[in-house]
């Protein structure tokens, strides 16, 4: 049970219902305070969240964890959904490439091992680098653990050139170095800072043996994100409010927050959490709030495409894998996640499968129509999965997340504002601000955890101590 601390009761409001919002009105209501949760669209989970497609439940994307996001497991614990997540015992990734019609596929796994030892039996028989450029991956690995992330300089350089200068070739980058980075950053080696590839590479696969173990939600996100979050947010009695657009925010001389909803109905609160977007945010900032060069507006945009495919049989046979020299990036199996198997189409077919393509770093093909990214990525699947061939289509559709994630660039750094701004009373958070982490639900997490912490401390009560490992405080 978490404690609740006794102070005159203050008032809070959190604007924006994701993973970021979630957190910071946990965290305002478990310290005694009065909080009002708004959120424009119909549902909690920002990003990550499902929805209905006929009989079928739908996930936007592909929304993965591992191990080592201490702060999302955190948030897992306090909703009390361990049981609707699973974690590999030990990183197993499946890498599938096809030349002609020979198969090739390898596995990037660890042992039961220390760092970096963990990772070497996989690397010494990983089939898509030769020895040479094995050795060039070693030589890459170590220099990365010689990194200072503290170091701001860092930050002004791209990971690609970061790469070349340490001996890394082409197809070391695409077999191993994009083949991690591009699912994590949202960005290929040559458009990413190296600040944010060496956090990601460092805390994942350098620390700790099991920090790069994948976990992935057992249950639509919509459950998670959705149903279990708001039944733990009303147990701490914050009064959750969906289809509530804010359009206006102000402070008067006393310090007060007004925040003004678009059906004209306003709020006055001690505290205001912009958990939003960054457009949204940007839309909301008062004057002053914020320096020129960290305005939400500065920060570009990286864009997510899934692709859904319902095939009627089974032609893969392992819970996802990359794949390597082709347009398609990963692959789940969402079959028993989505419900098929209860649906009208699934009782007809009763072998049907339904895949999940996750495509990062899309600029070139997020607007495409569905019917070029259907010729280019149906053929596609057949020639990585024999079983594909031979199959029928029973659906295809995509989703399109063209504002997926701030763009990590070199020089991000100092565009990503912290949870602080120049009005006292007011807060940011969202995984775009400057949590050191990329976006990812970690990063959204984190965000929360530091604004509600900056409210806290302005307002002169107690801090839940840290544990550490960026965990619920307890």
């Amino acid at each position: 049970m978490t404690g609740r601390v006794a102070v005159p009761e203050r008032t809070a409001v959190v604007v924006g219902g994701g993973l970021a919002g979630i957190t910071a009105a946990l965290r305002l209501a478990e310290a005694g305070g009065s909080v009002t949760l708004l959120e424009a669209r119909p549902r909690l989970g920002g990003l990550a969240f499902s929805f209905r497609r006929g009989e079928l439940t739908v996930d936007n994307g592909q929304h993965v964890f591992l191990r080592c996001c201490t702060a999302y497991r955190g948030l897992v614990d306090r909703l009390g959904a361990q049981d609707r997540v699973a974690i590999q015992p030990r990183l197993d990734v499946p890498v599938l490439a096809v030349h002609g019609e020979r198969h090739r596929l390898g596995r990037l796994r660890r042992a039961a091992l220390p760092v970096p030892l963990h990772l070497a039996a996989s690397l010494a028989t990983y089939p898509h680098l030769g020895p040479l450029d094995r050795l060039r991956v070693v030589r890459g690995a170590l220099a990365l653990q010689r990194l200072d992330l503290a170091d701001p300089a860092l930050d002004g350089q791209s990971f690609g050139d970061w790469l070349r200068a340490h001996g890394q070739s082409e197809r070391t980058v695409a077999a191993l170095w994009d083949l991690v980075g591009v699912a994590t950053l949202n960005a290929r080696a040559d458009q990413v800072s190296l600040a944010l590839a060496a956090m990601v590479f460092k805390t994942g696969l350098l620390t700790d043996p099991g920090a790069s173990d994948i976990g992935i939600a057992a249950v639509p996100l919509g459950e998670l994100h959705h149903d279990t979050a708001r039944a733990v947010l009303a147990q701490e009695r914050v009064a959750v409010r969906l289809r509530a657009k804010v359009v206006e925010l102000k402070t008067d001389a006393d310090g007060r927050h007004t925040v003004r909803l678009e059906d004209g109905e306003a709020l006055t609160a001690d505290t205001v959490v912009l958990a939003g977007a960054q457009e949204s945010t940007a839309a909301l900032l008062p004057d002053g709030a914020l320096d020129q060069a960290q305005r939400p507006e500065r920060l570009g945009h990286a864009p997510i495409l899934n692709v859904h495919v319902i095939y009627d049989r089974k032609v893969l046979r392992q819970p996802f894998f990359a794949a390597l020299d082709s347009p398609v990036q990963w692959v789940f199996d969402r079959t028993a996640h989505s419900g098929l198997a209860g649906t009208a189409l699934g009782a007809a077919r009763p072998g049907a499968q339904y895949l999940a393509l996750s495509q990062s770093a899309v600029q070139d093909e997020i607007d495409l129509p569905v019917s070029e990214l259907r010729a280019r990525y149906l053929p596609e699947l057949a020639r990585l999965l024999p079983a594909a061939r031979t199959a029928e289509v029973l659906d295809f559709f995509v989703t399109r997340e063209r504002t997926a994630t701030f763009d990590p660039a070199p020089g991000t750094a100092a565009l990503r504002p912290g949870p602080v701004t120049g009005i006292p009373g007011l807060l940011l958070a969202g995984a775009w601000t400057a949590t050191g982490w990329p976006a990812t639900m970690e990063g959204a997490v984190r965000s929360g955890h530091a604004a509600a912490d900056a409210a806290l401390t302005a307002a002169g009560l107690r801090v839940p101590a840290d544990r550490g490992d960026g965990r619920w405080p307890r």
